[in-house]
């Protein structure tokens, strides 16, 4: 049974992430991006989301997710990680990034504090209750509220849930060592190629260095990795810089690394690019395959050749699939090419239910009560909760 939240308290979390630098004045430093925003009593960092309130960094969206849903890990996109599966993705307000471009700005770009309330307890019920088999942290970026996707996180595993994110990677060490506690696998998203001068035009980011360290780390400590990078007409879509991060990858994560090269839709601030050339999608394919790349896709373009998974070995159609959808799988549970028998890098198993409607409404309504937080009441919020 899952009960009623609406008399549930929320109370904002202080965060993990952060230092005091100075005790007389109150300030402190956020640690879980690389912006390291110093903030004052009453200030809050870039994302909006965490604020200082008498020294002390407060997590104020803890526990108040913006957005949830259950629907296809292939939505992600995680095509090699537990193919087939359902997930319960939630989010917050904010974001660490200003994309120009981005999709889920009435989300990512809006600095408010408001969501469903929603404890992880509660996360986890609603995930088990409707047929998910992890939780995906998504919709904006992850990290500005690592300590309550922990704290989901950890419930989850208990669960026998796995846990899995989309981020746009920038991070520090302090957030990566928080990450790799529970994260099983990420769907990493550059924009433009991962090119820092793109990256400081279009979504106020100084550099993108943080990003590839992080991946890095990320792999190195055991998380599963698969790259997006959203290729954008004019501005993010020069193929010789999409050849020197193809080289980057296979070097330092592999060949069979699963990249995803992603057709731009007009949105936000950039309503007057049209969408990506497919052609263009497909030359980034080419380049990255003859640097080595062994699984490239092409994302949203429903029906294309490059959604499926091929072989890396014999070239045959592993999962073919058809937008999120999976319509055929050619290995068994020892994830084994059925025409080659080389060995599929694909992590964990292919979930039985890609054979169902994998999009699931949730009528959270139902469940809990959604809630504003006006500016001027935000430090009595903090400091009391509701």
């Amino acid at each position: 049974m899952i009960e009623n939240a609406y008399r549930v308290k929320i109370l904002p979390k202080e965060a993990v992430l952060y230092r005091v630098i100075d005790d007389m004045k109150k300030l402190v430093e956020c640690t879980a991006c690389p912006r390291r925003c110093k903030l004052l009593n009453g200030q809050y960092g870039f994302c909006g989301i965490r604020w200082n309130f008498e020294g002390k960094l407060y997590l104020v969206s803890y526990g108040l997710a913006i957005a949830v849903a259950i629907d296809p890990i292939e939505k992600k996109p995680l095509y090699h990680f537990n193919p087939g599966s359902l997930v319960f993705s939630m989010s917050t307000t904010g974001c660490s990034w200003a994309c120009q471009f981005c999709q889920n700005w009435d989300i990512s770009q809006r600095r408010v504090i408001a969501g469903w309330k929603l404890s992880p307890e509660l996360a986890i019920k609603l995930a088990i209750a409707y047929g998910a088999q992890g939780m995906t942290y998504t919709y904006n970026e992850p990290i500005i509220f690592l300590e309550y996707a922990y704290d989901v996180g950890l419930l989850a595993k208990k669960h026998g849930l796995f846990n899995t994110m989309v981020t746009n990677g920038y991070m520090t060490d302090e957030s990566i060592d928080m990450v790799v506690k529970f994260m099983d696998a990420a769907a990493v998203d550059l924009k433009g190629h991962g090119d820092k001068e793109f990256a400081r035009k279009f979504s106020m980011v100084y550099d993108t260095e943080p990003i590839f360290s992080a991946l890095i780390e990320l792999k190195r400590k055991g998380v599963f990795i698969e790259i997006t990078d959203l290729v954008i007409p004019k501005y993010g879509d020069d193929l010789e810089k999409a050849r020197k991060l193809a080289k980057w990858i296979v070097e330092n994560l592999g060949p069979e690394t699963p990249v995803h090269f992603l057709r731009f839709h007009p949105d936000y601030k950039m309503m007057d690019l049209p969408s990506t050339p497919v052609k263009v999608l497909e030359k980034h394919i080419d380049i990255a395959k003859s640097e080595g790349l062994k699984h490239v896709y092409i994302g949203n373009v429903p029906g294309h050749q490059y959604e499926n998974t091929y072989c890396a070995n014999c070239g045959n159609i592993l999962i073919r699939r058809m937008g999120f959808d999976i319509l055929e799988v050619n290995f068994g549970d020892d994830l084994r090419c059925s025409y080659c028998g080389y060995k599929a890098n694909i992590a964990g198993r292919v979930y039985p239910m890609y054979k169902l409607n994998r999009f699931v409404y949730i009528p959270i309504e139902a469940f809990t009560e959604f809630i504003h937080i006006k500016p001027e009441y935000i430090r009595e919020f903090v400091l009391h909760g509701i």
